[in-house]
């Protein structure tokens, strides 16, 4: 039973829900229904988050673009009604979750696509960043574990929540690098936990599978890139020339394998290879990421980026080529090409690239 639309991605709402199931809004104002199990009454769980000054807040990026309106029906034209089926051909109309697009700033922009395989879209990701290019970013890409039926919704939940702790400047400590790192690094901690209680709260208590998903973010200042992250969604750092990195390493049974000495071509095809040590989750034993640093001192891209790309593609090397055959320096451009390519290759599993542009330089702290 449907009761409305949500205000924010304009998806059928279900009666009573505290939440939008299609993109983890929340919804209470609208529908006037209860919280959700394990949520706070009346209150909006991604409000659980370090305190922000407004004065230093970058201005918050849209929501993925959803015509208002009827949507015109992709078989025959007809008008699709709140039910998402066509009220002429009957033919069931894909959810706005199952592809989005952001693009903050022209130097910054991602997708996230449902892929070939699997029925939904289990990825999320949130974006911001400044006007002016390479000044400040944020990445944040959530891969929701498959075996539970909320880890759809409660992906996107942890993203929104994860970029309201890091969207504010990191905090430049006692003004030397180690206070810096350490103060940098407890705010990545607290975006994992914001992260973490929203994941909770949209995940069924009595469910034998709760919601759980990869957490990777990335935060770019001028030229000094900061990262954490927990499971197996990665970040790299592609310089134009001269080799690229991968900067995380998997919380995996592949990484594992590969620390005790097996080719990572046989790893990360080992049936167990994308069995995740850590995550986020009401299960998880542990929800303090793996943070590091570096600078970006050559021009090139940031790309995070969930399993369903880099599966295809694990090799810095080999994701830099596949940048450059699409001969585009647009960010959205080339994340939309990433992504349709990763579907062309069998689109096992959802897809999610963003890309930031650096253009290098020297970092400050």
């Amino acid at each position: 039973m449907s009761e409305g639309l949500c205000p924010q991605c304009r998806e059928p709402l279900t009666a009573g829900a505290a939440f939008c199931e299609a993109c983890g809004a929340a919804v209470m104002a609208a529908t006037g229904g209860a919280s959700a199990p394990g949520a706070p009454p009346q209150s909006d769980p991604l409000d659980e988050r370090a305190p922000i000054s407004a004065a230093t807040r970058p201005a918050r990026p849209a929501p993925a673009a959803v015509p208002a309106g009827p949507r015109p029906c992709a078989e025959c034209g007809g008008e699709v009604g709140e039910d998402l089926y066509c009220t002429t051909c009957g033919a069931k109309a894909p959810s706005a979750r199952d592809h989005f697009e952001e693009a903050p700033a022209g130097w910054v922009a991602g997708v996230c696509d449902r892929g070939v395989r699997h029925s939904r879209n289990e990825d999320a990701m949130a974006l911001a960043a400044s006007d002016t290019p390479g000044e400040h970013a944020v990445l944040v890409v959530c891969d929701g574990v498959s075996t539970s039926k909320d880890s759809d919704v409660a992906s996107m939940a942890a993203v929104r929540a994860a970029l309201e702790v890091l969207r504010a400047p990191l905090p430049a400590g006692l003004g030397v690098s180690e206070s810096a790192d350490a103060a940098a690094d407890q705010v990545f901690t607290r975006a994992a936990a914001a992260a973490n209680t929203a994941v909770i709260a949209h995940s069924d208590p009595s469910s034998p599978n709760p919601a759980s998903c990869t957490f990777v973010a990335a935060v770019l200042a001028g030229a000094l890139l900061r990262y954490a992250h927990l499971g197996d969604s990665r970040a790299y750092y592609l310089p134009d020339d001269g080799e690229g990195r991968q900067l995380t390493l998997d919380d995996s049974m592949a990484q594992m394998l590969m620390a005790g000495g097996m080719p990572r071509a046989e790893a990360e095809s080992s049936p167990q290879a994308h069995s995740i040590t850590r995550w986020l989750g009401t299960d998880a034993e542990g929800v303090v990421p793996t943070v590091g640093r570096t600078e970006v001192t050559a021009k090139g891209w940031i790309l995070v980026c969930s399993d369903g790309l880099w599966n295809y593609a694990s090799e810095p090397a080999a994701l830099r080529e596949q940048i450059r055959a699409v001969g585009s320096s647009d960010p959205l451009t080339i994340t939309q090409a990433l992504v349709e390519w990763a579907k062309a290759q069998g689109g096992h599993d959802n897809i999610t690239a963003a890309l930031a542009r650096v253009e290098g330089g020297t970092a400050d702290g």
